[in-house]
């Protein structure tokens, strides 16, 4: 009787790549950031000029495959899987805490199996937290 699977349950049903992005939120919930990350909080206050320059840097390094709003929709990453995520959706989220997103942004998704770069080397730490206070703005 309950032997079959519901409807949209269990990864049988995710979308093609979806596990790779899950393996991110999974390390996360279980194993916390790497070291190097843990209890990282921004350096910078989130004022209009930062917001500019924020919006600058993830237009020029971000928005090719996420998209200029954060849906995912970037020209690049339309042939993506994972497809790249919904960053105006995700940094909403609790679990989109600094650390979280200066690890994601700074190391990309290799360990995941992810297109997703590496961040560290071409951007520096307070780059990195502009373009987060741009996209924790709204995307404006």
């Amino acid at each position: 009787m309950w032997s079959e699977r519901m409807p949209g349950w269990g990864h049988g049903n995710m979308g093609p790549g979806q596990q790779q992005r899950m393996q991110r939120h999974w390390t996360y919930m279980n194993e916390c950031v790497p070291a190097a990350y843990r209890g990282a909080r921004s350096t910078i206050r989130a004022t209009p000029e930062v917001i500019a320059e924020g919006q600058t840097l993830y237009t020029a390094n971000c928005a090719s495959c996420h998209g200029a709003e954060g849906l995912g929709d970037g020209e690049a990453g339309r042939s993506l899987v994972p497809s790249p995520a919904l960053l105006r959706w995700f940094v909403q989220m609790p679990m989109s805490g600094d650390e979280y997103l200066l690890w994601a942004i700074s190391e990309g998704g290799q360990r995941f199996g992810t297109e997703m770069p590496a961040f560290r080397e071409a951007l520096t730490e307070e780059e990195i937290w502009k373009i987060i206070a741009y996209m924790r703005a709204g995307f404006p």
